[in-house]
């Protein structure tokens, strides 16, 4: 029995208590970095100005409404920096009801946002809170997953430390957008993944030692890390559509893994026994966990009269039945306009950028851009937030990634195929929104991308010591090497940090840390 299960499920070497001390006093590195001044600069960054004000009216009203100003003339982002929240428009004279917004994401992100809000208030520190804590979280089930996938606390501590470092993660760990919460559920559905996995297959052993051979094998019970991977890609939906592309790579990703345990036990017919056996629970977990998830987080907008294209008084007049299909049928169509803006949305924009320049970092995002005029010791000043990655980390990744597709390639390794199919699917998606809608887009998309990315640098990290039974010369050589790109990553985030946390700096230090032109606003 034991060389069976721990052929399928190699033993956790290490001590418990530090498989989690080590990584919480990452991600407790990593909240020093995001929460010290997270309420600077004090004003509304880029898309903030949306995110910020639909939280609050979902605090006030249950649904986005229109606010004073817009992105181009800010009257309600001048108020809510002063501390003056009478932001909503009314319709007309005689309606003291504010304008219904046409919102293009789904609520959950935003209801997040509004947590934070509700606790601290309406101001940069309460609507940054949500996004600085899901960025804390996001280091701490990296580590873990991390730890669990290559078997070593120290690698496991190496992949939260690289995402504390990840200059992109830590500027949108600090800017009330949505992303940050969309890779951090992506993350969690595939950190419980990678814990069913273990655990499936671990039944699966013990199932093949007790029972007697069978072609198909055992149906493995309801799996409830499978089901509550389902409801945090749920929540990635619910964040932002693009968690689709992840929900639907995870689940064939997940029946792959589970032909692969029937076949690795010796059973004769592994696919047909994962189709019969696993597939049904898998629908359950992939597909209607999902939907309960995202139509849920609707909730205010079905339980408000008040929203874009609710038709309350329609719906409620034909009695409960038809106050039931008249609200789904509101939804849906809802949600076929917001499906046309996004296959619509062409306008251009300073800092858009293409899918193939984001692994290379050619044209970050300036969130937040001033030139005050003292504070820096020198005649020019400068204060930006540019939303950007760590270039140690990112060009290590594209090494490391085409790393895996060799290791892949030649011996099958599942850690490999699972970085570079979760990779695949945070990336290649927008390929196709460039050529056939030609879309307006950003390098901050690639953000649910960096999780996998660290994934790929961890697991290079772990071929390049070797394992255990190497040669303690060769251990000594790559531990070096991996050392190495470590103190890089560190110094390289350390010479960004002013132009990622809005740091008011000498003209001439802000220009000597822009890598390229394309880190250079428009002006």
């Amino acid at each position: 029995m034991g060389s069976t299960r721990e052929r399928l499920v190699p033993p956790m070497p290490g001590s418990v208590l530090w498989g989690w001390l080590g990584p919480l006093l990452v991600a407790g590195f990593g909240a020093v970095l995001r929460f010290v001044n997270l309420g600077q600069p004090h004003a509304v960054m880029f898309d903030e100005t949306y995110y910020a004000k639909d939280a609050f009216a979902l605090l006030t009203f249950g649904v986005e409404r229109k606010a004073l100003g817009s992105a181009e003339d800010p009257v309600a982002d001048r108020m809510l920096v002063a501390g003056d929240t009478r932001i909503w428009e009314t319709c007309s004279p005689a309606d003291a009801d504010p304008c219904p917004l046409f919102v293009a994401h789904p609520p959950l992100g935003k209801w997040l946002i509004a947590g934070g809000e509700q606790l601290f208030g309406m101001n940069p520190f309460g609507w940054r809170f949500a996004v600085a804590v899901a960025g804390v979280l996001s280091i701490l089930i990296l580590a873990r997953t991390a730890r669990r996938m290559t078997r070593s606390t120290l690698l496991g501590c190496l992949a939260g430390l690289l995402l504390a470092l990840e200059g992109l993660h830590f500027v949108l760990s600090r800017t009330a957008l949505l992303d940050i919460f969309l890779m951090l559920f992506v993350l969690a559905g595939f950190a419980c993944l990678v814990v069913d996995r273990d655990r499936a297959r671990a039944r699966l052993a013990d199932w093949y030692v007790a029972s007697p051979p069978s072609e198909q094998g055992p149906w493995l019970g309801m799996r409830p890390w499978r089901i509550a991977a389902g409801a945090m890609l749920g929540a990635a939906c619910a964040v932002k559509w693009s968690g689709v592309f992840f929900l639907l790579a995870f689940a064939v990703m997940s029946l792959v893994w589970d032909a692969g345990a029937r076949r690795a036990v010796g059973l004769r017919r592994p696919y047909t026994g994962a189709l019969n056996k696993d597939a049904p629970t898998a629908l359950l977990a992939s597909a209607l966990v999902p939907a309960a998830v995202y139509t849920i987080s609707w909730a205010g907008w079905f339980a408000s009269p008040l929203g874009w294209g609710r038709n309350w008084a329609q719906a409620v007049s034909q009695g409960p039945v038809f106050f039931v299909f008249d609200s789904l049928r509101s939804w849906l169509s809802y949600h076929v306009q917001v499906l046309g803006f996004h296959n619509g949305l062409s306008t251009p924009h300073d800092y858009q950028s293409e899918p193939w320049q984001w692994p290379l970092l050619l044209r970050p995002v300036a969130f937040h851009w001033e030139t005050p005029q003292s504070g820096c010791g020198a005649d020019r000043c400068a204060q930006e937030v540019l939303g950007v990655g760590t270039p140690v980390i990112w060009f290590g990744a594209i090494a490391a990634l085409i790393a895996m597709i060799v290791r892949y390639a030649a011996v099958r390794d599942w850690r490999a195929g699972a970085v570079l199919l979760a990779y695949a699917a945070g990336w290649l998606p927008w390929f196709y929104y460039a050529i056939a809608h030609n879309r307006t887009m950003f390098l901050f998309y690639a953000v649910p991308m960096i999780p996998f990315m660290i994934l790929a640098i961890v697991l290079a990290a772990g071929l390049v010591i070797g394992p255990a039974g190497a040669p303690p010369n060769r251990r000594a050589v790559g531990a070096a090497l991996v050392g190495t790109l470590t103190l890089l990553a560190v110094a390289n985030f350390w010479w960004l940090h002013p132009v990622l946390a809005a740091e008011v700096i000498p003209y001439g230090e802000w220009w000597r840390r822009m890598l390229t032109r394309g880190w250079v606003g428009p002006g």
